[in-house]
């Protein structure tokens, strides 16, 4: 017997086509002698119906999920428009600036304005570099924080570490908008 796992006008992520929709209509599937449905598929205005399991909820899509589309980002140069190699010798790679590409295709992503890189190409090399190795830093506070949680004779400081790293990692994943820490001024 099948229950129906989502409802009417509920937005899931459809795996198989890679993107969101809203179910249009929950079709249960009846058979003679049976008091419940057998299978019950979704339809999604998406051209076919869909089973559950091609299907994920707004709220629950899965961290394998996440962590994949987390893996494209990467740093890449682009050609420096506005000046030539000679121009800008003083920057770190002359000719280039840098992006950071979040998709498997190459596009979408950071990108910086040309002033905002003239004026100090060394600290957005940095940021570059900070933006695009981001999801292996959450990886690596998650994974400290599950470490942690796994072994009960650790040092104070390694548990107060894994608290931090589960407490990052909780803010950067919620759903509301926090507002980032406030940096310390000298003095």
């Amino acid at each position: 017997m099948a229950k129906a796992t989502y409802h009417r006008h509920q937005r899931v992520y459809v795996e198989p086509v890679g993107t969101w929709a809203v179910i249009d209509k929950v079709n249960p599937v009846w058979v003679k002698g049976f008091d419940e449905p057998v299978r019950v598929t979704y339809d999604c205005g998406l051209g076919r119906d869909f089973a559950a399991e091609e299907l994920t909820p707004e709220n629950t899509r899965d961290a394998k999920s996440d962590e994949r589309h987390l893996s494209h980002w990467r740093l890449m140069r682009a050609r420096n428009k506005w000046q030539t190699p000679d121009e800008s010798r003083n920057h770190p790679f002359p000719g280039t600036y840098p992006i950071v590409v979040t998709d498997e295709n190459d596009w979408g992503g950071w990108r910086v304005p040309g002033a905002e890189y003239e004026r100090d190409p060394a600290l957005i090399e940095i940021q570059a570099r900070l933006i695009a190795y981001a999801p292996h830093l959450l990886k690596l506070a998650k994974d400290l924080r599950e470490y942690a949680s796994q072994n009960s004779e650790l040092d104070d400081d390694l548990i107060a570490l894994a608290r931090r790293a589960g407490q990052l990692r909780k803010q950067i994943e919620a759903d509301e908008q926090v507002e980032a820490p406030k940096a310390r001024q000298p003095g």
